[in-house]
Order: C-alpha cells, then structure tokens, then sequence
C-alpha cells in the first residue's frame, strides 16, 4: 500500500468518525439514547479518561482529574507521532499490505478521539439537559486539551442474569456487549486485531527482507 492510498484511508475514517460525532453532538442531549434494533442502538456518552471510562487519577490519587486528562491527552499526541513514524517507515520499507491497512487504521482512530481531546471543549458547550452548540458565543464547555471523547454506538446483543454456577459474576446481572464506543474506536480495534490474528502475514515480508539482509552482509 502507497503512501497515498494510507493516506486516504485515514482521512476516510477521520471523515465519517467526526461527522458521526458531530451529528451526534449537536442532535443529541448527553444520555439520549435511539434503538435502532433491538441488539443496536445510538446511545450518546462521553468519555473523559482512557479505555472504559478509566482514568489516570483513578490510580495515582495525588494528581487531579484535570492533571490527568491534560497528561493523557498529551500522551496520545505522542503516541500518534510514533505511529505516524511507523507507518512511514513500513512504507519506505515496502512492508505488508498487511501491516500497512493495520497501522493506518490504528493512527485513523488515534486521530479521530484525539480531535476530541483537544479541540472539543472549546468548539461546542456543554451537553447536559441539552443539545450543543457549535462554536457558542459563551465560549466552550472546557479548555483545550480538556476535551471530552464522544461515543455513540452500542450493541447490547444480550442482557439477562448469569447463571449461579459462574465463578465470581454468577446470579449477576450482565449485558453483552456493555462498551458504548465510537468510528475511531473501532478503526482502533481493528488494526490491532489484525495485527495480533493475521501476525505472520503482517509481518512475513519484513522478516524475509531482514533475513536477506543479514545473510548479504554475513557473506561480505
């Protein structure tokens, strides 16, 4: 895959992740909840820490919530100049089809929650008891960097108590599947997928160019 074709992939999914989100922000009330199908619905939530709602200052207690979220905020722009870094460099290397659809769709989703991080807060207010605004006069619900990550979809294929006989959650009452998440959680999702199922494929090509290499320079 060229460095074109990577490229727009990722503005592909950047597109429709912050259309959705978008859409979502200013239709929806924070809480509102549509049901597509019974096992599909647009429930609107925001997520202001890391993977299921965790946040930084849920383990280290002496920094505050706002600390936390700038630190992770500042964390992700870091993370997405190193996967940028590596999908050049898989490319430059002629690297797996492979590979390279991976890494464009994890640095695709990376982009998109970050947009939300930074730039959020300042673009609409609040969403509590109402829809937002685009760009209010009053100003933002936050700061930059203080954003807040919008999630929408959610798949509650299943829900009902848990038979007695399991370990630790039985008699608990549990849905399937729980997470509500967004377009750039699911590019995210994927690439990693694809990089953990179909990891030989992903990575045969360069692991048979740096046998090639190493056997040309042990014969020199």
């Amino acid at each position: 895959m060229t460095l074109k074709k990577a490229t727009l992939l990722i503005l592909v999914i950047l597109l429709i992740d912050q259309i959705s989100k978008v859409y979502i922000k200013t239709h929806f009330e924070l809480g509102d909840k549509k049901i597509i199908f019974d096992w599909f619905q647009i429930a609107f939530v925001e997520n202001d820490g890391m993977a299921w709602g965790t946040k930084i200052s849920d383990f280290v207690s002496f920094i505050s919530d706002r600390t936390a979220k700038l630190c992770l905020t500042l964390f992700r722009i870091v993370a997405v100049f190193g996967i940028g870094y590596w999908l050049i460099t898989s490319i430059k290397k002629q690297s797996s089809k492979t590979l390279i659809f991976a890494i464009a769709l994890i640095l695709a989703g990376a982009l998109g929650n970050i947009i939300d991080s930074v730039f959020y807060g300042v673009l609409f207010n609040d969403s509590y008891g109402q829809v937002a605004t685009f760009l209010p006069e009053a100003g933002g619900y936050d700061s930059v960097f203080h954003g807040k990550v919008v999630d929408m979809l959610h798949f509650p294929m299943w829900s009902g108590v848990l038979p007695n006989w399991i370990p630790f959650v039985g008699g608990d009452y549990f849905t399937f599947f729980e997470p509500v998440f967004n377009v750039a959680d699911m590019a995210i999702s994927t690439g990693i997928g694809i990089l953990i199922f179909f990891n030989k494929r992903a990575f045969k090509e360069v692991e048979e160019v740096d046998i090639l290499k190493e056997t040309h320079e042990e014969n020199l």
